[in-house]
């Protein structure tokens, strides 16, 4: 399983390095970035989408065919509707998610950004999100961009990871961890 993880982010990490070197090349990365962020939302807000994407049963050219009529339909055009044809074509579909965010990546470290993944219980406000980036700005003295996700089974608070750390202020987690307390009690 974890050989099967580092191939995919090989694959995903070779690809988004290339288009990002393209893109920079064409300077076209902002309508490179701006395109990928509008088909990663197709592929969150479509169940068919995601099955096209991920399923095995598909051939490589039913795959081109009905990614090519999704692009156009959406209107996406350019480098990355190219750039997605051809994973596409290589039978590399699946990895699209992790090249756009290999992409993403690659890109933050281009700028001298940092990401930072931000779940909530519900949706922040734009001053709890403005205040946060602020925050994470200060403590790690980079520019930070931020992703936010909401998962209301946290309660409240927010779990937030920035590059290798971790940081859990989440409800959730502060009740499981009184209860183990409480176990040990009695």
């Amino acid at each position: 399983m974890t050989d099967n993880v580092s191939l995919i982010s090989g694959v995903a990490s070779r690809y988004a390095t290339a288009l990002l070197d393209l893109a920079e090349e064409q300077g076209s990365v902002a309508e490179v970035e701006t395109a990928l962020s509008g088909f990663e939302k197709l592929l969150t807000d479509s169940d068919d989408l995601n099955r096209l994407v991920h399923s095995p049963v598909f051939s490589a050219d039913d795959q081109l065919k009905a990614l090519s009529a999704i692009l156009d339909k959406a209107g996406l055009t350019g480098l990355a509707a190219n750039f997605l044809r051809l994973a596409a074509k290589n039978r590399r579909l699946f990895a699209v998610p992790g090249m756009i965010a290999a992409f993403r990546s690659e890109l933050a470290k281009r700028r001298g950004e940092v990401a930072a993944d931000v779940v909530s219980a519900s949706e922040l406000s734009d001053a709890q999100l403005a205040s946060l980036k602020e925050a994470l700005n200060a403590a790690t003295g980079k520019t930070v961009t931020v992703t936010t996700k909401v998962d209301p089974a946290l309660i409240g608070g927010l779990v937030v990871k920035v590059g290798s750390r971790m940081i859990d202020t989440s409800l959730k987690t502060k009740l499981n961890s009184l209860k183990f307390a409480m176990k040990e009690v009695g």
